[in-house]
């Protein structure tokens, strides 16, 4: 029979099929294999013309900007969400309000080979691409227009990655702080108040206890199939030790963070055959004190990488009534990975 199991989080409830959830093979690909095609990718090395000018890219010192010898290479995205340019006003429109399109839209482009998916590049190369996207958080940070950055990959044509399959993720900077994330703050507020702890850190010792639902371990972080998983095989990776902010990850956590990318990307290609994904960081917003502020949220928000394989599609259910449905119970999913030796 199948099981409601509600977010302790959101509150978000998600029907969950128990006893004969879908294995991974029993997926339907929602793409064609990709095809690469590597002499008309502008992100390869050696095309470098074929973007905007880098606004940062990690090269020998000496190097010029815009030519070959880059190892991780960061440019402003073809057609943006929003732009840098411009001052930021809000002003009300009737009973509605309205904020100007400024922000920031980037792309890291995470190596100079022409591969299609992260799990493809050695750990090294994974920290190094996690490095550059941390500093253009920082610095993006400094500019006190925005209020969050969300850092995110696309990658298959369903995941929204668009033609070119080469491994690169997305920085968008925002004026305002995304529904999302607010969810999950008023929801970690209200737990700390409730019984000052975390909530993602109870959570993370509960998981390693009864091991069921934890998919992959290293040294410093943990992936799991959350108990409410709104879609087959979403994971979530999570640092072991209690952090608000994705900016304050000192080195070894980020190699460390590094490999488990690389072993848990590869797992989820391996199981499921190479499924588009999208995976996006949660991490609490700029702490800038303003009305509404609360000082709390360096300890009760915790941050985390969100891994959402695309296998299923959201339907009329789901948008008339807030709903998922998830036809693997998070249980298998995490055994499937769990077997999988990944990387």
């Amino acid at each position: 029979m199948p099981e409601l199991r509600k977010d302790p989080l959101t509150g978000r409830w998600v029907i969950v099929s128990v006893e004969r959830g879908k294995r991974p093979d029993q997926y339907a690909p929602l793409e064609a294999p990709a095809v690469l095609a590597e002499n008309s990718c502008p992100f390869c090395e050696g095309h470098e013309e074929a973007t905007a000018a880098e606004i940062c890219a990690l090269r020998p010192a000496g190097s010029a900007a815009n030519t070959p010898g880059w190892q991780v290479r960061v440019v402003p995205a073809l057609n943006p969400i929003l732009r840098i340019e411009g001052a930021l006003e809000r002003r009300p429109h009737g009973i509605y309000d309205v904020v100007s399109g400024v922000g920031a839209h980037e792309v890291v482009v995470e190596s100079p080979r022409h591969v299609a998916d992260l799990s493809e590049l050695d750990t090294p190369q994974i920290d190094l691409a996690l490095k550059v996207a941390m500093d253009r958080l920082i610095d993006l940070e400094r500019d006190p227009r925005f209020r969050y950055v969300l850092f995110f990959k696309n990658s298959g044509t369903a995941a929204g990655e668009g033609k070119h399959r080469h491994s690169r993720s997305q920085l968008i900077a925002l004026p305002v702080n995304p529904s999302r994330i607010k969810d999950e703050l008023d929801g970690c507020l209200r737990y700390f108040e409730a019984k000052e702890r975390c909530i993602f850190c109870d959570l993370i010792r509960q998981e390693l206890l009864g091991q069921e639902r934890l998919a992959k371990e290293s040294s410093h972080f943990v992936a799991l199939a959350p108990f409410a998983s709104r879609f087959p095989f979403e994971l979530w990776i999570l640092p072991k030790r209690h952090s608000a902010d994705v900016s304050l990850m000192n080195p070894a956590e980020r190699l460390d963070l590094a490999g488990l990318l690389r072993e848990t990307l590869g797992g989820l290609r391996r199981v499921l055959k190479n499924p588009p994904y999208n995976m996006i960081l949660h991490t609490a917003p700029f702490r800038r004190p303003r009305l509404g502020y609360w000082k709390t949220i360096d300890q009760d928000f915790h941050w985390h990488l969100e891994i959402v394989p695309r296998l299923t599609r959201v339907a009329g259910f789901e948008w008339g009534t807030g709903f998922y449905i998830n036809p693997t119970p998070p249980e298998e999913a995490a055994r499937f990975l769990k077997e999988s030796p990944g990387g």
